[in-house]
């Protein structure tokens, strides 16, 4: 008789013990060139990221340029002094870089990463693109015809097309942030070489950018490395250029972005509020979660979960730019998409919600598993040296301290749930919203100008 085989199982493996977390500290010096340097060491990061923060806001575009920002931000990595296109691209492959940058309305962002070991050899490629950029004629041509290729697409996405006309709608036109971030068809071709280098000689300089580094330098001297690199990169001294100021009419309004035949329509929700210079921020962050954060959000619980209208609705926050003087705004914003004929009731269903959140507030159980979800998980967030980086930019950009993050989760634990109900009824009155929907005018303006949310127009698709 065969003897069984007994199976040995190994000891259940027990929690440890919690250990404390707060977001890093950046230590903060400056370079003989001006440029500053945020630097955070993170053991047994080897993937070093790196995010260089260039003052060049889309407000400093010329009249009929919009887009030269992010036109400029494409051509950095199509070659410099010592290398052409292509030889840049095969430089930072062999050493295991990535290389990206985009341009927003606070400025333009370059993002390296790279491993430790290379980090030399990273650098150099990175100082070499902001030091002597080429801005060749016929690559620069070359960015403008895929801009022009992309822009149809970006109108074809109800998504996109429905962010246009929010902030078309809510801003005045004379201000660039009415306008879309990398350009229309009319102003992207207007753009040359000598349009994106003028745009580079009046903006980017050391003296007004920001590097960040974060990940392990164990055995690497870099104040020495950086010194080599981003050091010898010079430029006209900074300059005072004051931010134009934000206004928006959120007078509560309905626009319709017709789309005859869709099966479904997309819906954008938003006005301006607080940025996150306002001591309300976090409460406001804390509420609009509770509202539509997450898949056990209110929205989602009546929109999704009850009338099954929609695979999920959407709350946030966005900041949009921030000042040295501690005035910003942030787009307060709701979105996501309906079948087309449950539009009207699905509308109903998103204003009685914020009425009776207005009426009954949050309750303490939405308030704690809030808290739990967005404090509990940063640890995790925050893992990478990118995403450590990414903040760290972030905060300098807005204009916020070093120690903001780290004394947001603390304030957001803090903030209690009468604090959070009435931070995010103010955020979206019912009487003062901007909606666009993208869908069938046919099909859903009636219906929607029978809820009484506002004066219906409709606009054509392009």
């Amino acid at each position: 008789m065969t003897e069984l085989a007994t199976m040995e199982f190994h000891p259940q493996p027990q929690a440890g013990e919690a250990r404390p977390w707060a977001f890093p500290a950046p230590e903060r010096t400056t370079l003989d060139n001006g440029l500053t340097v945020l630097r955070c060491h993170r053991p047994g990061q080897q993937v070093i990221a790196v995010e260089v923060l260039l003052d060049a806001p889309l407000d400093a575009e010329a009249d009929g340029l919009d887009g030269v920002a992010t036109i400029m931000t494409r051509a950095f990595s199509e070659g410099t002094d010592k290398h052409t296109a292509e030889e840049f691209a095969a430089e930072l492959e062999r050493c295991g870089a990535t290389f990206d940058g985009h341009a927003d309305h606070p400025g333009v962002r370059l993002s390296l990463e790279v491993p430790a070991s290379r980090l030399t050899k990273g650098l150099g490629l990175l100082a070499d693109a902001l030091r002597a950029p080429a801005f060749d004629d016929s690559e620069v041509e070359r960015l403008v015809r895929n801009r022009l290729d992309e822009i149809p697409h970006e109108t074809a996405s109800p998504a996109r097309r429905a962010a246009k006309e929010l902030y078309r709608q809510l801003f005045p036109a004379a201000l660039r942030i009415s306008r879309p971030r990398q350009g229309s068809e009319e102003t992207v071709q207007n753009i040359d070489s000598t349009a994106v280098r003028a745009f580079y000689e009046g903006y980017v300089r050391p003296a007004t950018a920001t590097v960040v580094v974060v990940g392990d330098f164990t055995g690497i001297d870099l104040d020495a490395l950086l010194a080599d690199t981003l050091g010898a990169w010079t430029g006209a001294p900074a300059r005072v250029r004051p931010a134009a100021q934000v206004t928006a009419d959120d007078t509560g309004r309905v626009i319709i972005v017709d789309r005859p035949g869709a099966v479904q329509t997309q819906l954008l929700i938003g006005r301006i509020g607080p940025d996150r210079h306002d001591f309300v921020w976090p409460a406001q962050v804390l509420g609009t979660y509770c509202l539509g954060g997450t898949l056990t959000s209110r929205l989602d619980l009546v929109l999704r979960e009850e009338k099954g209208y929609t695979y999920g609705v959407r709350s946030f926050a966005q900041v949009l730019r921030s000042a040295a003087d501690g005035t910003g705004v942030a787009m307060l914003a709701i979105s996501g998409s309906v079948d087309t004929p449950n539009t009207g009731p699905a509308l109903d269903d998103l204003w009685r919600v914020l009425r009776t959140l207005a009426a009954e507030g949050l309750t303490d159980t939405e308030r704690d598993v809030a808290v739990q979800n967005l404090v509990g998980v940063a640890p995790l967030k925050f893992e990478t040296a990118a995403s450590v980086a990414d903040t760290l930019a972030s905060q300098v950009e807005q204009h916020l301290p070093d120690d903001f993050q780290a004394t947001l989760y603390r304030r957001l634990a803090e903030t209690g749930t009468v604090e959070a109900t009435a931070a995010v009824v103010n955020a979206f009155p019912v009487d003062r919203l901007v909606t666009v929907l993208v869908g069938d005018a046919a099909q859903i303006a009636e219906p929607v100008r029978a809820l009484g949310i506002g004066e219906v127009s409709v606009v054509p698709a392009e």
